[in-house]
């Protein structure tokens, strides 16, 4: 019986397993049939499905002449593309179609520029792309065209490693005049170190004496030296143009429209610095350019390569400590710019001070700052002026964080201030100004200082204290840098870690020279202009106590003295405060020439010139006889007049006029001082103070005011 069971057992089984796969192929076949329905009913709705069956399926060979079918396809493709974008697929389908040339080279240019992606592109669309370009058929402009396609959408491709992985074929085209522009830009988005080879620095090198030295070439050389420096010996400059041009692309005013529409978080680093935010629509500039990108990660979560999943990108960081857990496996983000609104990327750019990220950012606002302020022709942040506000002001939060500015902010500046009128954002322009690194004395003049003087003679008291700010806050900052970055052998000093600025300490020291020089100047003619404005003495007054202690607190060994157009105008002010501070300065620039002079005896190569010394005693002498001799107008003091002229001004006692109690900043304090000591005299006699004990008296009870620096010049014993 168990037998007969076992052996009925087995054909049971396989009737059933031979009715179950008929069952399930019947339900595999409806279900086909079922989609394949659904598909031709979806095609028969939206005709774009059906364009994009079109370019796929349309043989090579088809002609164009007299094809309605496919000039109809055609403008229902450019029609989507133009008012919502392009689907990933839609992308891949008409790239395929344009770059394999199945109808010819005619539509191919067509095609191209209404490639619009509505969100992100397929890599794999783009390295097919890129392996037509070997067939040879495409015409050169069509080829700038599609490389200057991916160079607008880079930021939008979904992913780079395979891109990075065909970098060696990219490279061969550098040598093609017509693409090498474009081929060196993007290579220098896709460099990262494993990519530098030395044939490759060579078939530079080749291209650049062919060439010329074309920024181009040199912007991808000073990356591929910053990866490889012992590969580049070439010498780069450390001030360049722009290397790479950012084009007038055919789909950038398409994107943007696309970008609003669809609320995008995508934009191209490329072409649209920024992204965009909705405004009235009074608004008559289109391209806004001044809203810092969102923290994106480079690399699609979806489809990220064996290599990259080691990278942790900086915007899954939350705190700082997951950033120094994960230092030096940082993914930066596609937009540079986004790190100018995140305070854990500024902790990166700065703990780790990474070149290569600092080279993409400084391409990037570079690229804005130009186009927005410079480029543009119709208002620009003139147009936008609270947008351009809160970018710039973050721009200068940022470069405070950091401590030091960005080169291509300074690059913009020297050009922005030929065309500024001085009111356009006049507080972030000048704080953006203070920060520039140490220009050499060879070239402060052209680039600094000629268009700063037009501005300074053309405008307000108000803008001529700022300016005077600006041009204090850039000399403290100077100092900073030689007393921070000196090294012990005081012969060159870096201004700045994340630049190859390098002079000599002569060099730094005509610099900081020309510096306080023009701003003498600047000081003489503006307080003869101003009618010695209480203001914009103080603005200046504070200058000078920063130019007296460059040698104690700042250890350069430089001593200037300030002008006379400053120092008389100090002296003889109407306001106490200035007098005091003034009698501060001179203090100051005391000890400072004192202990130069004690370390000229030690240090031969320590020198301040003999002249300073002349200036400073001369200084020193016709302050003590005005405030405290009462010597005023006599013979050597620097203000001389003649004795006839004197005699018809009726001043009585007129070599007292500017003593302590005659001088026309403590008269007020004279007159108090004296109607405390003696109430209950009728007549006021002023001189009766400058017996011993009154004068005592009345010096402790200036300081008690709170005038210390008149101690240091008229001791009350």
């Amino acid at each position: 019986m168990a037998a007969a069971l076992n052996l009925s057992g087995p054909p049971d089984s396989d009737s059933s397993s031979v009715g179950d796969q008929s069952v399930s192929s019947r339900i595999g076949n409806r279900s086909l049939r079922v989609a394949e329905k659904e598909r031709k009913k979806l095609e028969a709705v939206d005709p774009f499905v059906s364009a994009l069956k079109y370019f796929s399926d349309v043989e090579a060979g088809t002609p164009v002449v007299g094809n309605d079918e496919f000039e109809n396809n055609l403008v229902l493709v450019e029609r989507v593309a133009f008012s919502k974008g392009l689907s990933p697929e839609a992308i891949s389908i008409m790239l395929e179609f344009a770059m394999s040339l199945r109808m010819g080279t005619s539509p191919c240019v067509r095609v191209l520029k209404c490639l619009i992606p509505a969100s992100v592109v397929p890599q794999e669309a783009v390295v097919r792309a890129c392996v037509w370009l070997c067939v040879g058929k495409i015409p050169t402009s069509t080829q700038v065209l599609f490389i200057k396609w991916v160079l607008t959408v880079f930021d939008m491709i979904d992913a780079k490693d395979q891109l990075r992985a065909i970098y060696g074929f990219i490279f061969s085209f550098v040598t093609d005049e017509n693409l090498c522009p474009f081929i060196c830009h993007l290579l220098y988005l896709l460099t990262r170190k494993e990519s530098v080879r030395v044939f490759r620095v060579r078939k530079l090198l080749e291209l650049q004496s062919k060439l010329g030295r074309q920024p181009f070439l040199l912007h991808l050389l000073s990356l591929y030296k910053v990866f490889c420096p012992e590969l580049v010996t070439l010498s780069i400059p450390s001030r360049m143009r722009s290397g790479f041009r950012n084009h007038n692309s055919p789909w950038k005013s398409a994107l943007i429209a696309v970008q609003k529409r669809n609320n995008s978080q995508f934009a191209s680093s490329t072409s649209l610095p920024f992204t965009i935010k909705d405004k009235p629509s009074s608004r008559k500039r289109k391209n806004c350019h001044l809203q810092l990108p969102a923290l994106h990660s480079a690399v699609n979560k979806q489809g990220q390569s064996s290599s990259s999943q080691k990278l942790v990108p900086l915007v899954q960081l939350r705190s700082f400590a997951e950033l120094l857990e994960n230092m030096h496996r940082i993914e930066l983000p596609a937009q540079m710019g986004s790190l100018l609104g995140s305070s854990l990327a500024l902790q990166y750019l700065d703990c780790v001070q990474d070149e290569s990220a600092l080279l993409r950012l400084n391409f990037w606002l570079g690229c804005a700052l130009h186009e927005e302020f410079l480029f543009c022709g119709d208002g620009g942040a003139s147009q936008n002026s609270e947008e351009a506000l809160l970018f710039l002001s973050k721009l200068l939060s940022t470069q405070h964080f950091l401590q030091e500015g960005f080169s291509s902010t300074e690059a913009f500046l020297y050009k922005f201030l030929c065309v500024w009128d001085g009111s356009l954002l006049r507080p972030e322009i000048l704080g953006l100004l203070s920060n520039i690194p140490v220009v050499p004395s060879t070239q402060i003049k052209q680039i600094l200082f000629e268009p700063l003087m037009q501005l300074f003679f053309t405008s307000s008291v108000f803008f001529k204290c700022g300016l005077i700010e600006c041009l204090n806050d850039m000399l403290l900052k100077w100092l900073t840098w030689h007393s921070v970055y000196a090294l012990e052998d005081d012969l060159d000093i870096s201004l700045n870690s994340h630049t190859s600025i390098n002079m000599t300490l002569s060099g730094f020291k005509d610099s900081v020279m020309e510096l306080i020089l023009f701003v003498g100047r600047l000081a003489s003619v503006g307080l003869q202009l101003e009618g010695c404005h209480s203001l914009f003495l103080n603005f200046v007054l504070d200058f000078y106590e920063t130019v007296c202690d460059t040698f104690l607190k700042y250890g350069l060994p430089l001593v200037v003295m300030p002008p006379a157009g400053v120092f008389y105008p100090a002296l003889f002010a109407t306001d106490p405060v200035s007098v005091d501070r003034l009698a501060y300065i001179m203090y100051r620039y005391k000890v400072n020439l004192v202990s130069a002079k004690s370390e000229e005896k030690i240090t031969e190569a320590f020198h301040i010139s003999r002249q300073t010394f002349r200036e400073f005693n001369h200084y020193s002498v016709v302050m003590v006889n005005c405030l405290w001799n009462s010597k005023m107008f006599s013979p050597g003091m620097g203000v001389e007049l003649g004795e006839e002229l004197l005699l018809k001004s009726n001043v009585p006692q007129h070599w007292r006029s500017f003593d302590l109690i005659h001088h026309p900043a403590f008269m007020s304090y004279a007159v108090s001082f004296y109607q405390k000591c003696w109430p209950r005299r009728k007549d006021m006699d002023l001189n009766s103070i400058k017996h011993s004990k009154p004068w005592s008296w009345y010096l402790e009870y200036l300081y008690s005011q709170g005038y210390d620096g008149l101690k240091h010049i008229v001791p009350a014993q």
